[in-house]
């Protein structure tokens, strides 16, 4: 299964973040977190997590940028078994037997966004629109004259 997993190329999420994802967490979008946000509220570094932040689910901290990584099942079980819990914790879901199929949700649009090749990136713009959040995502992909299967151009470092 493909899944978006954070990617840290330099220190500027630390910088632009109130929390910033650890290098190599399982992401989502995130755009939950701002459903019920005055748009003309948010500022400073809730506004880049808004506007550019994908939500890593170990830390909750955000990412600009994701890679496409192959994940076990496993592994998507323990992001959704997270995300209730932080759903149940942080935005008032009554019990994990309710938060469970939102988490579920939410990790099955965040593999949807994985339509692409292992190891390309993606970002994420975000605005407030009449009918609520737009979200638009951007791929980013190595040069046409690398072959994407045999060279790795990036890809998630221990700090």
């Amino acid at each position: 299964m493909l899944f978006p997993r954070t990617l840290r190329l330099d220190g500027s999420d630390t910088r632009i973040y109130e929390r910033a994802a650890e290098s190599g967490e399982l992401a989502v979008p995130g755009a939950f977190a701002f459903l019920d946000c005055d748009p003309n509220a948010l500022t400073g570094k809730r506004l880049q997590a808004f506007a550019h932040g994908f939500l890593g689910t170990v830390s909750f901290g955000w990412s600009t940028l994701v890679i496409i990584s192959e994940i076990s099942e496993t592994d998507f079980e323990q992001v959704i078994d997270r995300l209730a819990h932080h759903f149940v914790a942080h935005y008032g879901a009554p019990d994990l037997a309710a938060a469970l199929p939102v988490a579920r949700d939410e990790a099955v649009s965040a593999a949807g966004m994985c339509e692409y090749r292992v190891n390309t990136l993606l970002t994420v713009e975000r605005e407030f629109g009449e009918d609520g959040i737009i979200e638009r995502f951007k791929v980013i992909r190595p040069p046409s004259a690398i072959d994407h299967e045999q060279v790795k151009i990036w890809g998630v470092m221990d700090e």
